[in-house]
């Protein structure tokens, strides 16, 4: 039940308090863009949408900024920035100040998961560090349904002071973030080199791998488990069942304990090519068994919904639990370790790829298409599976060949 060593333990507790920061502002956020700031709804669908982009664009180039000032320093860079920029947020007023500021953020989050990642990476030993990693994603979970609970009495007390006060909290709680962050032992990659020259690095770097891109793409199709855990599913359940909508309560707060307890669990095996490409299947296996176990909901009744819905949304939490298990193993053995921060913006690229249009697409295939569109989903995810495959091995011989192809 705890993280297996010291540094995992502390990484763990850095995530509850990150996640609980984040968290305690993202339950109130709506509120605080429409009701403070004095935005539309449209707009601030909008203003994600642009920040988006943006942290689609920037992705590879901050990750080679990491590897440049070194893993830990631009995660503390980071999460220092952000908590200057949430300071921010009280006194904006007006869209182009919203989009400002929360481009912003997208930039400085996409350092920080750059530098998380390939500090990560680098810092635990093959053997321990898939397992940490689950650890840390429990402890994130954990964090986040700490900081809802915040964030929701913040709510409940209807007072415009206080949702204020938030992103004042949420700020203190993240400067602590970083400052742990600081405190952290260096890893390996920590030592800043002095760079290729740009023509070598154009021939070498991430996005020339260009298996380890298609892994990534297939990898996000394959995260797609989580539109249908908290749009597709909460929508056909509403929509198109006879279900009370009191389940949805159950249903996310059944995912929330199910990713605590079994993260570790799932993870088990996954710190190989081999491990985590089976986790990869399984993940399959459980998104196409929800997709088939709630397109029959449409036609039950009663207690019968109730139960099938349940189980269709815990299936779906056991494809979020091995697909996260096989892309943390795949990225682990499959980045350069010498530009861990570059890879990790190169995953982040193609995952976005992969996934971007999933809400759209899924949503539309299940509520107009109905059972032949949930067919159709689950045939994207096995279409998914099977290419994984091929493009993480060749992404390791690529690999491998820039390896032996390196200059002693």
């Amino acid at each position: 039940m705890l993280p297996p060593s010291p540094l995992a333990r502390r990484l763990s507790f850095q995530s509850v308090l990150f996640a609980f920061g984040e968290g305690t502002f993202l339950t109130g956020s709506a509120v605080f863009f429409t009701q403070i700031v004095g935005l539309s709804a449209a707009q601030v669908g909008l203003g994600i949408t642009i920040a988006g982009l943006t942290s689609f664009f920037f992705a590879v180039p901050l990750g080679k900024f990491a590897d440049r000032i070194g893993p830990k320093q631009a995660w503390a860079l980071a999460a220092l920035g952000e908590a200057l920029l949430y300071l921010v947020w009280p006194w904006i007023g007006g869209f182009a100040a919203f989009v400002g500021t929360l481009v912003l953020l997208e930039i400085v989050g996409g350092l920080g998961h750059a530098g998380r990642q390939a500090y990560t990476l680098d810092v635990f030993t093959r053997e321990e560090r898939v397992r940490s990693m689950a650890f840390m994603r429990s402890a994130l979970n954990i964090g986040f349904t700490v900081g809802a609970l915040f964030g929701g009495l913040a709510l409940a007390l209807d007072s415009d002071a206080v949702i204020r006060a938030v992103p004042v909290l949420t700020a203190v709680i993240l400067g602590l973030n970083g400052f742990l962050i600081s405190r952290l032992p260096d890893a390996q990659h920590a030592e800043v080199e002095v760079a290729a020259p740009a023509e070598e690095a154009m021939k070498t770097g991430a996005l020339r791998n260009k298996g380890f891109l298609a892994m990534s793409f297939f990898d996000g199709v394959l995260g797609t488990n989580q539109v249908l855990l908290n749009v597709v599913i909460p929508l056909w359940l509403v929509e198109e069942t006879d279900a009370p909508r009191v389940l949805l309560a159950w249903l996310f707060a059944t995912n929330t304990v199910l990713a605590v307890l079994l993260q570790v669990a799932a993870a088990r095996g996954a710190d190989t090519v081999p491990g985590a490409l089976r986790a990869s299947r399984i993940s399959s296996l459980f998104f196409v068994a929800s997709c088939l176990i709630v397109l029959v909901t449409h036609d039950t009744v009663g207690w019968i919904t109730i139960v099938l819905v349940w189980v269709g949304h815990v299936t779906v939490t056991g494809a979020e639990l091995f697909q996260s298990a096989g892309a943390w193993g795949l990225q682990a053995e499959l980045s350069d370790p010498q530009k861990r921060g570059e890879y990790a913006g190169a995953s982040s690229l193609g995952y976005t790829a992969g996934s971007v249009w999933a809400p759209a697409l899924y949503t539309y295939l299940a509520m107009e298409w109905g059972t032949p569109g949930w067919l159709v989903i689950a045939g994207i995810v096995v279409l998914a599976t099977v290419g994984i495959h091929p493009s993480a091995h060749a992404a390791g011989r690529y690999l491998s060949r820039e390896s032996t192809a390196a200059p002693a």
